[in-house]
């Protein structure tokens, strides 16, 4: 673990700053940080210190899954309910922004397979924007730029963005991702799990003929994606993708890319994770590689435990964090109690553990180049942080390994937001370029 024993503090420069130079992305007013070296600070002193630096900087949080019926009464965010993430506990926790997720498994390559799917994608653009414009626009707000971010989160509203999981619902045709661009798309992966008509996933679906690569990175129509996506000003997306088809998107990409939800695979060798040498690809790109909190990324366990965790799930028919919310009272109460039992034989993993990768990719990367995902109604939570109600605690174990308030600002928000100025900025030369 490093342990910085130099505690660096800008106290009294914050005014300054904002009189001489533009604030970085990312930071919110407030007063400076008490000084102190976190090793010799008290647990009480630690958490006053954390939670001034959370309450100053915009805490963004860039892979949350949404159900096809978001924004109606059976899923409603503005209300607590079986989800890991809505408003009140976005509120409570202090998560000031989020990425929204459109996804749609892999399916058949077929037109009435895309046409389904672009079907359901849609559904949830829509629910997005119920949310946003219909049901609680004065407590959250739609994000189309890095400054809007910004602008709404100094209103003091929650902030949403969306992001694009799984391009396979617009099949071939490549135009639909500038209405998914009007629609609030800010990054679209390259794949899901399993192959598509875009590249290589890192993990295969047998059932669909993966057995092995199929492109050997990206296909023609990935290398054309990874184009259009740079000229229409949305990030490439590159967790998901195969190890080949991402340093190629990489290569290709002039705007810089983002693994959105993805951790290390020196401190867990899982296929979704990445390599340093793939970090150092994101770093030289200029992008940001976004660790996630799905345990099994996070935390070698024994296979015993994920057999345990199938066999509950199976009991009750659950195949997503959705699957979970709608469980009765009754339901709820013994897949609670049967969880408990089995993280009590097999110790899961922890807000401890996911800094750990944090840490890694910092080494690696450096601290410009970092983010932060929960991966939460996907399959993502540990110990600590398991919805955004206790978004808290990760700001609280950066302070507590020694990270300053700009570092802590540039882990949260900072990286991403400046990457995606740069995304911007590439797009209106791409089409600046182009115009006759």
């Amino acid at each position: 673990m490093r342990r910085r024993f130099l505690w660096m503090l800008l106290a009294g420069t914050a005014l300054v700053a904002c009189v001489e130079d533009p604030p970085e992305s990312g930071e919110a007013p407030g007063s400076p940080e008490p000084s102190g070296d976190p090793a010799a600070m008290t647990d009480a002193e630690l958490e006053e210190l954390a939670r001034g630096i959370h309450d100053r900087v915009i805490t963004l949080d860039t892979h949350i899954d949404i159900p096809f019926d978001f924004g109606t009464s059976a899923a409603d965010p503005g209300v607590q309910a079986g989800f890991q993430n809505d408003l009140p506990k976005m509120e409570e926790g202090g998560l000031d922004a989020a990425y929204f997720i459109v996804y749609h498994p892999q399916g058949e390559r077929s037109p009435e397979g895309y046409a389904y799917a672009l079907e359901r994608a849609m559904q949830k653009f829509d629910g997005v924007r119920r949310m946003t414009e219909e049901l609680y626009p004065d407590r959250i707000g739609l994000a189309h730029s890095a400054d809007d971010v910004e602008r709404i989160h100094g209103e003091g509203r929650l902030v949403a963005l969306i992001g694009v999981e799984n391009p396979y619902p617009i099949g071939e045709d490549l135009s639909l991702l500038e209405e998914f661009h009007e629609l609030g798309a800010r990054y679209v992966s390259i794949t899901h799990n399993g192959h598509n008509q875009f590249g290589d996933a890192a993990q295969e679906r047998p059932e669909f003929g993966d057995d092995g690569p199929e492109w050997g990175g990206l296909s023609p129509l990935g290398r054309d994606l990874v184009a259009e996506l740079n000229r229409l000003g949305i990030f490439v997306d590159v967790s998901h993708a195969s190890r080949a088809a991402m340093m190629e998107a990489t290569e290709l990409s002039p705007a810089p890319i983002i693994a959105s939800h993805s951790s290390v695979q020196a401190v867990v060798n899982h296929p979704r994770n990445l390599d340093d040498d793939q970090l150092r690809a994101i770093r030289d790109n200029g992008g940001v590689a976004h660790m996630t909190a799905l345990a099994a990324f996070v935390k070698e366990m024994p296979p015993e435990r994920g057999d345990a965790i199938q066999e509950l799930r199976d009991r009750f028919g659950i195949e997503t964090g959705a699957d979970i919310g709608a469980l009765d009272d009754e339901e709820r109460r013994v897949f609670d109690a049967g969880m408990d039992e089995i993280d009590e034989q097999f110790p899961p993993a922890s807000v401890a553990d996911f800094v750990d990768h944090i840490e890694h990719a910092v080494e690696v990367a450096g601290v410009d180049h970092v983010g932060i995902s929960s991966d939460f109604d996907g399959g993502g939570g540990v110990v600590g942080w398991n919805d955004s109600s206790e978004t808290f605690n990760v700001t609280l174990e950066l302070v507590r390994r020694g990270y300053n308030e700009q570092e802590i600002r540039k882990i949260w928000s900072g990286n991403h937001l400046r990457a995606l100025r740069e995304v911007e900025r590439v797009s209106r030369e791409i089409q600046g370029e182009m115009t006759p």
